[in-house]
């Protein structure tokens, strides 16, 4: 049987007690980095022995976590942070797994998406969630269709690109198209940013590059007040 689990995005606190629960009875923990959960496991006491698997696992390895499921151990899933699959490795071993016929048990809990919809006073009933933002191709396409849409948009961006996205995004769209940029989610200097495409240089000017950003766009007509 194999269990998804997800682990905080970032404070510790944000853990459910069916998932600490699971990662102590389970056979093996596959951990994306296994000294980054080692962090999270010293917190709860969690003894279950941990071994890699990322986007880089090789397919032997793969081959290797089947078999050891197939003869009836039970092995736990967990990304560096937040939920396996949602823009985090975990989707090869999960398919593979419902292909051979096994169970694939979820664990629900944290993701940064969720959190960011959650609090951004953006409307949250139907969204479109488009993972990182597209690094070239498609970036023109996506911009195209944000200008007039009736759902919100929300992607994540890296420190590294989160300046570039948003200057793109003030060239494609409308001047009074709301964007709110949340980061460092659940984290002691978390913080929700909001302004208009036209307002994207004042913006970048006061912007913090550290930690991990969500950015939802607003839908068509969406005003702050």
């Amino acid at each position: 049987m194999l269990y998804v689990v997800a682990t905080p995005i970032g404070n510790l606190g944000d853990i459910s007690f069916r998932a600490i629960e699971t990662l102590n009875n389970v056979d093996l923990i596959l951990a994306e980095d296994t000294r980054h959960f080692r962090i999270l496991a010293a917190k709860y006491d969690i003894k279950t022995p941990v071994k890699s698997y990322h986007a880089h696992s090789s397919p032997a390895t793969l081959r290797g976590y089947l078999d050891m499921l197939k003869a009836g151990q039970k092995l736990a899933l967990v990304s560096d942070a937040g939920t396996p699959l949602i823009s985090d490795p975990g989707y090869s071993l999960v398919h593979a797994s419902r292909a051979e016929g096994l169970q694939v048990v979820p664990i629900p809990g944290a993701t940064s998406i969720i959190t960011a919809l959650m609090a951004s006073g953006l409307p949250a009933d139907k969204f479109v969630y488009l993972g990182f933002f597209p690094a070239k191709k498609g970036r023109q396409t996506l911009c195209k269709q944000m200008v007039s849409s009736k759902l919100t948009h929300v992607f994540l961006e890296s420190v590294h690109r989160v300046a570039k996205t948003l200057d793109l995004l003030s060239q494609q769209l409308p001047e009074d198209k709301i964007i709110c940029v949340a980061r460092e989610l659940t984290k002691i200097h978390e913080e929700f940013s909001y302004f208009k495409a036209g307002q994207v240089d004042d913006f970048l000017k006061s912007l913090t590059l550290k930690g991990e950003f969500v950015i939802l766009v607003a839908p068509d007509g969406f005003k702050l007040d």
